[in-house]
């Protein structure tokens, strides 16, 4: 037997009306959504509206993306590998010690220069 199912919004503000549209809107560093039906979404916007005419708009500033602070299986196999061939003895599993990923870096920096 086939099954359909209907999802339907309701308006958050008055939980009654079919919402419309979902709003985004920030306030003191938080973001929020909200579900709104076209009449209340227009209110809000209406009431945003004098307090927007007055204030300064900002731009978005970027957010960091964060470097990986672990190597992939990849480079800690090079690593591994460049070890053994300069005489740095080195486990087959397990992490890499730090000393020899600097050391192994140093010498990839030094071979491209």
């Amino acid at each position: 037997m086939a099954h359909r199912v209907l999802v339907t919004r309701v308006d958050d503000l008055d939980g009654e009306s079919t919402a419309d549209e979902t709003v985004v809107f920030g306030l003191d560093g938080a973001t929020y959504e909200i579900d709104l039906s076209a009449a209340n979404a227009a209110r809000l916007r209406e009431q945003v509206e004098q307090w927007a005419e007055r204030a300064r708009k900002v731009r978005r500033t970027a957010t960091s993306v964060r470097k990986p602070t672990t190597m992939t299986a990849v480079q800690s196999t090079a690593a591994r590998q460049w070890a053994r061939e300069n005489g740095v003895t080195v486990s087959a599993r397990g992490r890499v010690p730090g000393e020899v990923l600097r050391a192994y870096l140093d010498a990839g920096r030094s071979a491209a220069d």
